[in-house]
């Protein structure tokens, strides 16, 4: 039977709009990028395009260890035990951190190895390399910043995400704008003006966020001690339920770097098409990850206050909700496809091959917003984590990859068959979320 209640509606608005607002705000630093670069040069575009897969991954990781702190910390927050989130988060954060400097590490002591694992055009790499020698130092802002929003996420504190994005996408544009193309009387840098625009929007993101926990902040009252200690039971649960999602994160990133990985090695246009059509999908998508993040506040919660058959009514509510979303993605995706193909400077075919990527999202994109918010959401959310990572593997390294590898390598396939290939999980995943959240167990109790 789906919930009546208006509250439960407005409340999950009020939580998911500002979610939402920020993940397209947040991509829309990249959109910028990609737009800005594309018309100074298609190499650079590329460059820049190589790069962010590196970011990705890692983006993808903490947002895992994040999830981690979100469905364990939430079932905390239904039962107000605001220590205890406080311990999860310090444990989070060492997390992230650990995972920084080996990046960091990584990517200072073989940056053209990094970018050529997704190009093997040399004029591509030299930019990229320009441009992650300065991104790289976005790294440790960006890990402070991601899971400190997600300590308030779990506590449906969510509006200051909003702000920081805006803020964000604002500073990036207008230092692009500068830099880039060489405005005002300033040297025109390419790639390495948008690198710069990226480290200082960063910046002041990490130091906005850390000055509203310190003063603004009011339900944890969360301090610098606080991080500074390690509760070892919590630390085994918090990984118990974490290590299966930073699983799912880690192949997810790779997967998508894979992808244009595979893209890549097939024609320059494949990359740059598929470089535009991907980042208006992903803006687009937001809207599914803004739903998955709000239901695994609400799922988390009200298992935290034991109150299972509301668990079960907010699953199947949740499930309409996440069908007509999906249609509504798909048509929204369609009708952006030819404005926004018009801000490019492409070749004929980098558009058209971009157009045809875009139509085929459009299909996908339906599946994707039903399956996505159900598996990461609601069964996620539930503490049925292993489910979730056993479905993605399956999925994603039994089937997607060596088939996507076999049509571009072997059969040699056109790039929109290999598009075709990349992105059927997210419509026949559907089918086991759907028996899963209808007929499985997944809501399990994960306090102490």
């Amino acid at each position: 039977m789906l919930l009546k209640d208006k509250k439960f509606y407005r409340m999950f608005l009020i939580l998911c709009l500002p979610i939402v607002l920020q993940n397209v705000i947040s991509l829309s630093v990249n959109l910028t990028d990609n737009l800005m670069l594309g018309s100074y040069a298609e190499s650079a575009l590329s460059g820049v395009t190589a790069v962010n897969q590196i970011q990705f991954i890692y983006q993808n990781l903490l947002i895992g260890i994040g999830d981690g702190l979100v469905i364990l910390a939430s079932q905390y927050w239904g039962k107000k035990d605001t220590e205890t989130i406080r311990k999860v988060a310090s444990i989070a954060m060492r997390t992230a951190l650990v995972l920084m400097l080996a990046l960091f590490v990584i990517v200072s002591l073989f940056p053209e190895q990094a970018v050529g694992l997704f190009t093997n055009d040399a004029e591509i790499i030299a930019e990229g390399v320009k441009y992650l020698n300065i991104v790289r130092f976005t790294y440790p802002f960006f890990c402070v910043t991601t899971i400190l929003l997600a300590v308030l996420r779990s506590t449906e504190v969510v509006k200051i995400a909003f702000y920081l994005s805006l803020s964000t996408l604002c500073i990036n544009f207008c230092i692009n704008w500068c830099l880039i193309y060489g405005r005002f009387g300033l040297p025109r840098l390419g790639v390495q003006g948008a690198a710069i625009g990226t480290l200082v929007a960063r910046i002041v993101e990490c130091i906005i966020i850390l000055c509203y926990v310190a003063k603004k902040e009011r339900n944890l009252g969360l301090k610098l001690r606080d991080f500074l200690h390690v509760d070892r039971s919590i630390m085994r649960d918090y990984y118990r339920v974490s290590l299966p999602i930073l699983f799912i994160s880690a192949m997810w990133g790779v997967n998508t770097a894979m992808q244009t990985a595979i893209l890549g090695h097939l024609t320059s246009s494949a990359i740059a098409a598929n470089s535009m059509a991907s980042n208006l999908y992903l803006i687009v998508k937001t809207v599914a990850v803004g739903a998955a993040s709000t239901t695994n506040v609400f799922i988390g919660k009200a298992i935290g206050e034991g109150d299972m058959k509301v668990v079960k009514q907010y699953a199947k509510t949740f499930q309409v909700m996440f069908l007509i979303m999906g249609i509504c993605c798909g048509l929204i995706l369609y009708a952006l496809t030819e404005p926004v193909l018009a801000l490019y400077s492409f070749s004929d075919e980098s558009r058209e091959l971009a157009r045809t990527f875009l139509h085929i999202l459009c299909i996908v994109m339906v599946g994707m917003c039903y399956q996505m918010p159900v598996n990461s959401g609601i069964i996620k959310g539930g503490g049925a984590t292993k489910y979730a990572m056993i479905l993605d593997l399956v999925s994603i390294w039994c089937i997607v990859i060596p088939l996507s590898f076999f049509m571009a390598f072997y059969v040699k396939a056109s790039p929109v068959v290999v598009v075709w290939c990349l992105n059927l999980d997210q419509l026949f995943k559907a089918v086991p979320a759907f028996i899963m959240v209808n007929y499985g167990h997944w809501a399990k109790k994960l306090t102490r």
